[in-house]
């Protein structure tokens, strides 16, 4: 069995896995539906037919659209003929956008929780090991297995989301909105760069704890820096621009080779049989 014909056949045997565990594979569906299709269509649908000023919650958005019109950031928000077009049109193309970080994220952090730990705990590792194939094409096997289905994941609810976005901007703005600039970068260049960054962070975790479950909790850690680029966004206090998303992801691709460089150097197969113990 060649290099390419092993990596396939890891893919196929994590996919299994994980098709066959709900644990695994029900969260993959429920977060996306709920970050990505349910709450931006609720509020989308909500925020075209509510009379915004009226609610006092959304004052300090509504200030900060003003900010950002007259800032130059967003120029088109000057020309719109009412606050709901204004609100729905930041919802949709802008502050939405952080919360498909999330959807990588979790996808990632399940299945290579499920990587090694998942193993481990199925008494498979010590198996796995012993087979003729190199360390290297173990990784890579692992790796891609969480990485396709992360991003399809992550690509499909995209789709759904824009399809929806597209439906209800339709009316009120005459043509299709979206998507921008800024979801094109987000969607093939941050989310691949960001699925890959997580599995491998996750990777070097998975293969030192002992079970999923502890896996999983620690590789969550990585959620954390998007909270605040998610409520910077929403707050409109912080614009993410095409720019800032292509430096975004240079530096989780730069930090994706940094962590690649420690799995290889920290993992060998010893040191996998010995972490079961």
């Amino acid at each position: 069995m060649n290099n390419r014909q092993a990596i396939r056949a890891l893919v196929r045997k994590d996919i299994r896995a994980i098709t066959a565990s709900i644990q695994l594979w029900l969260p993959m569906l429920i977060v996306p539906l709920i970050v990505g299709v349910i709450m931006p269509a609720a509020l989308m649908w909500m925020a075209s037919r509510v009379e915004l000023r009226s609610i006092g919650n959304l004052g300090f958005l509504l200030d900060s659209l003003d900010t950002l019109s007259s800032s130059g950031q967003i120029p088109e928000l000057a020309s719109m003929p009412t606050d709901n077009h204004r609100i729905v049109y930041y919802l949709a193309l802008y502050m939405f956008a952080p919360l498909f970080l999330i959807i990588p994220v979790m996808a990632s952090s399940i299945l290579t929780a499920n990587s090694f730990a998942g193993e481990k705990e199925r008494k498979t590792l010590e198996g796995l090991l012993f087979t003729p194939i190199s360390m290297d094409t173990l990784f890579k096997g692992k790796v891609l297995a969480a990485l396709i289905p992360s991003i399809m994941l992550s690509w499909i609810t995209f789709l759904i989301y824009g399809i929806i976005a597209n439906i209800l901007m339709y009316p009120m703005f005459g043509t299709l909105m979206f998507p921008n600039l800024n979801w094109i970068i987000l969607v093939l260049w941050v989310v691949p760069t960001c699925s890959l960054m997580v599995i491998l962070f996750n990777v070097l975790i998975s293969a030192k704890v002992r079970g999923f479950q502890e896996a999983y909790q620690l590789g969550g850690l990585v959620v954390i820096p998007l909270l605040a680029l998610i409520a910077g966004q929403a707050s409109g206090m912080l614009l993410i621009s095409p720019l800032v998303l292509l430096l975004i992801g240079a530096a989780l691709l730069l930090i994706s080779f940094v962590l690649l460089r420690l799995v290889t150097l920290w993992n060998s197969r010893q040191q996998l049989a010995e972490s079961q113990i």
